[in-house]
């Protein structure tokens, strides 16, 4: 009877994003084949990039992972407050961020100055316990990070805190810049900037346990760059890191999100009926129109004007017309369709639609904006 509710109610949602919860169990055993000896972090931020974070962080344990990762503390401190005990890393901070929060929870915590370094030990004072600290350092991404001239600074103010006995170095870490490039000189040149922060912290004294510096990009194509973990993101959630490293289908990856909605109306309407806002689509012959619930407010780009294609009534539609906040139109011609049918904006492409990936390319940005756009107001499906 329960399942009966659920496919009722299921059946009454205007628009879901569906997601496959073996398909990201799938993706992090073949991400976690690929590391080799070295152990994954699932980064789960931005909610698990759009498909929620704490159904895809267990999901990504089941399937191999041994770490989380994540932005922000809020982020990390859900995941323990619902019952992961797994190793969280969370690396970005400002000043005055509730690092005795943090100690408490065991979350490892990022510092790339020694304003944060001071923080941390000045909260782990206050806990009565050491934090867990990753050292980053910038090897060439100019983001966060040590620059090399700062490095050996953050490395004697680490190794001093952990004299004291208020923090513990466990890691050293960077990021890569170019990684969905593999053949790009940065690559290597960023990895033997790494080796060399590592040398340095160690003739400090400090002995990392482990040493990260591999995205989902690195950890499919650049072995050399795993060390002792890796950290894919985008990976995870069967998208590939971009055009340059491979299809996901290439790697075992499985696209785990499905954005699916239902026309709220159909209608024929006469040649040269103007479109949407602005009128920026017109009909050429008489036609049909179907509208459909989901906007820029749901996380649709209003740059998919005219450009986002979409599988309906048996064939891929364009949208025709500007994207409005709450809804879109197609032109589906003399085609047979009523309000209901469904509507497959992405998905993995099994069945003709578009995925991710085509979205990114019609719009010229990357498939990690595509699904962590889409917004609060679509509820999540877990199959």
């Amino acid at each position: 009877m329960s399942d009966e509710r659920t496919d009722q109610a299921e059946a009454r949602t205007r628009t879901r994003a569906e997601i496959d919860l073996d398909a990201v169990r799938t993706s992090v055993a073949a991400l976690a084949a690929r590391a080799g000896a070295a152990a994954t972090m699932a980064v789960v931020k931005a909610d698990g990039y759009g498909h929620g974070m704490l159904p895809c962080a267990r999901a990504a344990l089941d399937g191999g992972a041994t770490w989380l990762g994540t932005a922000f503390l809020e982020e990390a401190l859900a995941l323990r407050a619902a019952g992961i005990t797994a190793p969280v890393l969370c690396w970005l901070s400002v000043p005055g961020e509730r690092f005795t929060a943090a100690i408490d929870a065991s979350i490892d915590l990022s510092a790339s100055a020694p304003w944060t370094l001071r923080e941390i030990a000045a909260a782990a004072r206050s806990v009565g316990r050491p934090a867990r600290v990753h050292l980053k350092a910038d090897t060439g991404l100019g983001r966060a990070g040590a620059t090399p001239a700062d490095w050996p600074a953050l490395c004697d103010e680490a190794a001093a805190l952990q004299a004291e006995g208020v923090i513990e170095a466990f890691g050293v870490w960077s990021h890569l810049a170019f990684a969905d490039a593999p053949g790009h000189p940065t690559v290597q040149a960023q990895i033997g900037v790494f080796r060399d922060a590592v040398a340095i912290a160690e003739k400090t004294g400090l002995t990392p346990t482990v040493r990260h510096l591999a995205n989902s990009a690195a950890t499919l194509v650049s072995p050399e760059a795993h060390f002792d973990l890796v950290r894919p993101g985008v990976s995870v959630y069967g998208l590939s890191p971009g055009p340059e490293v491979g299809p996901p289908g290439r790697f075992g990856l499985r696209p785990a999100m499905t954005l699916v909605s239902h026309a709220a109306l159909v209608k024929r309407v006469p040649a040269g009926t103007g479109v949407s806002y602005a009128h920026r689509y017109t009909t050429t012959g008489d036609t049909t129109l179907a509208v459909v619930p989901l906007g820029y407010a749901d996380g649709i780009p209003r740059a998919a004007t005219n450009l986002g294609e979409v599988l309906f009534a048996g064939r891929r539609r364009r949208i025709a017309g500007t994207v409005c906040m709450d809804q879109f139109v197609l032109d589906i011609g003399d085609d047979a369709a009523a309000a209901g049918d469904e509507v497959v904006l992405f998905g993995p492409g099994g069945r003709g639609e578009p995925t991710a990936d085509d979205w990114a390319a019609a719009l010229d940005t990357i498939n990690y904006e595509i699904v962590t756009r889409i917004g609060t107001r679509v509820p999540r499906v877990y199959r």
